[in-house]
């Protein structure tokens, strides 16, 4: 892999350990969680029939949101090979494979909804804001970010590894870099939730209140 990514931590997702975290993950009761998650922050939106997630790994997300929107076009972003074999089996959904910093807004396309989840606290923080303006540039309307949020950025040790996750305010700095961004609403999973445990991550929904020319 070295070389053919700009940063390391894509060739990390895309090699072995994007291979193990595909396995791990690949439990259906997650989707019903994810279907839960979804239910609160898609009743705050409108008019959400085309969806683009990047790193959407195995799609439990896409199936997730499917249960809610059946009629829903997806377009999904994924680095590892692995986990895209298994996205290219859910109907109606584009996959396109590689790394989120390899593609620009003109190879995606415009949707209604972009988001990310559980993906910006592994891309190199030295691209982040590229990551942010494919989510804007990207989106017609809507943009959901559902990651592990902290006031000031900070490293954390993941699974024996350094520089594999950062926390910081994800949203907070798309706010301050897109004026017209709108905050809509947000709101915390528990992992010791009673019924529908996740990760501890914080989900902000924003929208777009300039509109963006076809």
């Amino acid at each position: 892999m070295k070389g053919k990514y700009k940063t390391e931590q894509e060739g990390f997702w895309a090699g072995d350990f994007g291979n193990s975290y595909v396995d791990r993950n690949n439990d259906h009761r997650n989707i019903a969680r994810n279907t839960f998650l979804f239910s609160k922050i898609l009743e705050r939106t409108y008019g959400v029939s085309h969806i683009l997630e990047l790193g959407a790994n195995i799609g439990q997300n896409i199936l997730a949101i499917k249960n809610l929107i059946p009629d829903a076009v997806f377009s999904a972003v994924e680095i590892n090979d692995k986990a895209a074999d298994l996205l290219e089996n859910i109907p109606n959904t584009k996959v396109m494979r590689g790394s989120i910093l390899q593609f620009t807004p003109a190879d995606i396309g415009q949707h209604d909804l972009t988001m990310t989840c559980g993906v910006l606290i592994h891309i190199n923080q030295r691209h982040l804001r590229n990551v942010y303006t494919l989510l804007y540039e990207c989106s017609t309307s809507w943009i959901l970010l559902n990651e592990y949020y902290n006031p000031t950025p900070v490293e954390v040790v993941y699974r024996g590894h350094a520089k594999r996750l950062f926390k910081r305010d994800f949203a907070g700095e798309m706010l301050d870099k897109y004026p017209d961004l709108k905050l809509i609403d947000y709101g915390f999973q528990y992992s010791r939730d009673n019924n529908f445990p996740t990760d501890d991550c914080t989900w902000f929904l924003m929208k777009k209140t300039r509109i963006m020319k076809a």
